[in-house]
């Protein structure tokens, strides 16, 4: 995370490594009413976790966190996201190169350990859209759709 405040002599920045724990939802909060920053840049943290821009600007206007996303939202967002790959790049590629984001999207749940040995195995769309329907159940019947995990430990 970094912030950037427009000045008279242009847009001055601050860079640096942050994590996003809960002292930095704070200290984004912080930034926008001390400093009166125009924006917080966001990086690697949204790789796998895209819900991190809608759990800040919920935190900024309100000062409450979010739910995180519940399985079925990050399987959904997991869908598109392997429907967007394979339109861009083809059946094999786009399911090659989707594999590195499985461990990402389903960050800090537990019991997930066999679908993402599936999921990143897998050479069909079919399978794949399976296993995450799999998921779905799975959880669904253990009564298990929503998961206290954090950004913490994503840089």
């Amino acid at each position: 995370m970094a912030w950037f405040k427009r000045t008279e002599k242009g847009i001055r920045a601050k860079k640096g490594r942050f994590r996003m724990t809960e002292n930095e939802y704070n200290k984004a909060l912080e930034y926008k009413n001390r400093y009166g920053v125009d924006g917080i840049m966001i990086g690697r943290a949204s790789i796998g976790y895209p819900w991190i821009f809608n759990e800040i600007k919920h935190f900024v206007e309100t000062g409450k966190h979010l739910a995180p996303p519940s399985i079925d939202d990050r399987i959904e967002v997991c869908r598109k996201h392997l429907d967007f790959s394979i339109q861009w790049k083809g059946e094999h590629t786009g399911i090659v190169e989707m594999r590195r984001h499985y461990a990402n999207y389903f960050k800090g749940i537990p019991h997930f350990k066999e679908f993402r040995m599936k999921l990143v195995t897998t050479p069909s769309q079919e399978d794949v859209l399976s296993i995450l329907n799999e998921v779905s159940v799975f959880y669904a019947s253990r009564g298990e759709t929503e998961f206290q995990t954090s950004m913490e430990g994503v840089e």
